[in-house]
C-alpha cells in the first residue's frame, strides 16, 4: 500500500469517528435548552401551600385559679402551674411601687377573673404589701398622662404625679412638714399641695409639689 492510499484510509477513519461522536447524546436524557431533569423546582403536581394540619402554635385553654388573698409569689407559681406564663402585677393603692420582693406582697384582685381562659392571656395581679389592707377599689396599674391640663395630685404618690407629667416638665418637691427632708423614695410620699392648681394649663410650666410620708398628715 502506497503512502497516498494510507493517508486516504486515515482520513476516512477520522470522519467515521466524528460522525459517531455527533450522534451520541451526552445530556443523560435532559433537554439542554430547558434544563428539565436537572431542575430543582417542584413538579406541577406538588402542593405549593404549607401543610397546616399539624399547626401546634394555637394557644390552649386552661382554668385560671382565684388568687385573691394569696401571696404574690404563690399566686404566680400557681398561675404558671395552670399553664399561664404571661404574668404582671401592680400596686393596688396607686402609689406606683414596684413588687421587687414578691413574697412581701399579697393579691387583692386579678385580671382576668378566675375561670377558663386562653393560656396566652396576660394575667395582672393588683397587690398591696402584706401589712396593708386592700383598697375598696383598685387604683390602677399605671397613671394617666396629664396632657395639657394640671391634674389634681393631692393625696396621690409623688411618684405617680411625676409619671403623669410630661418627661420634660421641671418638678420641685418640698417636705410639707417643715423638716426639710429629702424626698428620696417618691412612692412613699403623698402630695399635700401643688402649683399650678388642678385644672390650670401646663404648657411647659414648672410644677412645685409639697409632700409628707403616707403615714403622716399634711
Amino acid at each position: 500500500m502506497n503512502k497516498r492510499t494510507t493517508t486516504a484510509a486515515l482520513i476516512a477513519a477520522a470522519l467515521l469517528t466524528l460522525t459517531a461522536c455527533e450522534g451520541t447524546d451526552t445530556s443523560s436524557g435532559n433537554d439542554s435548552k430547558t434544563g428539565r431533569g436537572n431542575s430543582s423546582e417542584p413538579s406541577q403536581g406538588s402542593n405549593d401551600k404549607a401543610d397546616t394540619s399539624n399547626d401546634t402554635t394555637k394557644a390552649e385553654t386552661a382554668s385560671l385559679p382565684n388568687m385573691t388573698g394569696k401571696g404574690l409569689q404563690s399566686a404566680q407559681d400557681q398561675a404558671q402551674e395552670a399553664g399561664f406564663y404571661s404574668l404582671t402585677s401592680h400596686d393596688a393603692l396607686g402609689r406606683g411601687r414596684m413588687q421587687a420582693f414578691d413574697r412581701n406582697w399579697k393579691v387583692c384582685s386579678q385580671t382576668p377573673k378566675a375561670g377558663e381562659h386562653s393560656t396566652d392571656t396576660k394575667v395582672d395581679f393588683a397587690t398591696v404589701k402584706l401589712e396593708e389592707d386592700c383598697p375598696a377599689k383598685d387604683e390602677g396599674a399605671a397613671p394617666e398622662a396629664a396632657g395639657g391640663t394640671m391634674p389634681d395630685f393631692k393625696g396621690k404618690a409623688v411618684k405617680v404625679a411625676r409619671q403623669s407629667l410630661d418627661a420634660s416638665t421641671s418638678i420641685t418637691v418640698n417636705d410639707a412638714s417643715g423638716q426639710d427632708r429629702m424626698v428620696l423614695m417618691e412612692s412613699n410620699w403623698k402630695v399635700c399641695s401643688q402649683e399650678p392648681a388642678a385644672g390650670a394649663k401646663l404648657d411647659g410650666r414648672p410644677v412645685t409639689l409639697t409632700a409628707v410620708k403616707f403615714e403622716e398628715s399634711c
